[in-house]
């Protein structure tokens, strides 16, 4: 098929457009920056720079494509070293994710695209009920103040998507680790910089980058509309899976540190992640997109990711 991959020299699409290509799809792949047009080319994609805010841009670019399916992968976080002002750090990405979105769904209304694959992600999920949440639950309807503007442009994208295309998926990926992913988190352990908050009794979901990109290539060649939790098979309280990844990295352990204090070093989002956030389950994509992640425990995963 034809797919148009924005967002592909980020994290996800660095090796999404490599499994597209192998798999036979003919791929017409964007960036913002024209230096990183040539590592599309070799990648096998026909590069376009283009601003994925730029509506005008993003439907010529797309109507020249003519894809049969279009795959949102835009973001703009270059450094997630500190949190304490979410909206912040996410402007420009909550921005891609309302009127980056916008953009696309008209451009691929304009082209005749019916396949819409986006981008969301599973620290937008409500901090409250049980431990593990399907795609059933609702997402946060209490956000941290400083982390409003991102879950406010995340449900954007998970009511636009399925509504605006006739084959709308929206995929909600757990944290990201691997080769190109987070590997900023393994600095600050090993510095001892990303201490258990609270008893860290928060619940993370995770996502090894190439599963990622796997369970993406199987979105777009099956799987009915709906949002999908892209995540392994192992949710885990923080106060066991960072003790694990300070062992694997050769460091220290973590530093435990009480809420209050984390909220200094740290902010409320941290803190709140570190303490109230709900894992997700992935038994609807298993079921329904026949995702089997490779590394089904970050367990596996981290080793293998931490002694490349």
């Amino acid at each position: 098929m034809r797919i148009f991959v924005t967002g592909a020299t980020g994290a996800l699409g660095q090796h999404l457009v490599p499994a597209l290509i192998t798999a036979g799809h003919e791929v017409t792949a964007t960036t913002r920056t024209p230096g990183k047009a040539g590592q599309l080319r070799e990648a096998g994609a026909e590069p376009v720079v283009v601003d994925g805010l730029d509506r005008e841009a993003v439907i010529a670019a797309v109507q020249a494509a003519s894809p049969e399916v279009i795959v949102h992968e835009m973001t703009a976080l270059a450094d997630m070293r500190s949190l304490r002002n979410v909206d912040k750090v996410f402007a420009t990405t909550n921005e891609l994710r309302t009127r980056g979105t916008d953009n696309l769904l008209a451009a691929a209304g304009q082209a005749g695209t019916r396949r819409f694959i986006a981008q969301s992600n599973t620290n937008a999920t409500a901090r409250s009920g049980g431990p593990v949440k399907t795609e059933e639950d609702p997402l946060d309807s209490r956000p941290v103040r400083s982390a409003t503007g991102m879950v406010t442009a995340v449900k954007h994208v998970e009511q636009a998507v399925p509504r605006d295309a006739p084959e709308g998926l929206v995929l909600r990926y757990g944290n990201f680790y691997g080769p190109g992913a987070s590997d900023f988190l393994v600095e600050m352990v090993r510095k001892r910089q990303f201490p258990v908050i609270g008893g860290g009794a928060g619940i993370w979901s995770f996502i090894e980058i190439a599963d990622a990109a796997a369970a993406t290539l199987a979105a777009v060649e099956r799987g009915a509309p709906g949002v999908y939790n892209i995540v392994d098979s192992d949710p885990a309280p923080v106060a066991e899976w960072l003790p694990y990844l300070a062992e694997v990295a050769g460091a220290k352990p973590p530093l435990r540190v009480p809420a209050w204090l984390g909220r200094v070093l740290g902010g409320e989002f941290v803190v709140a992640q570190m303490t109230e956030a709900r894992g997700s389950s992935n038994e609807k994509a298993k079921k329904e997109l026949g995702f089997q992640p490779r590394y089904a425990s970050w367990r596996e995963g981290f080793r293998a990711w931490v002694s490349r």
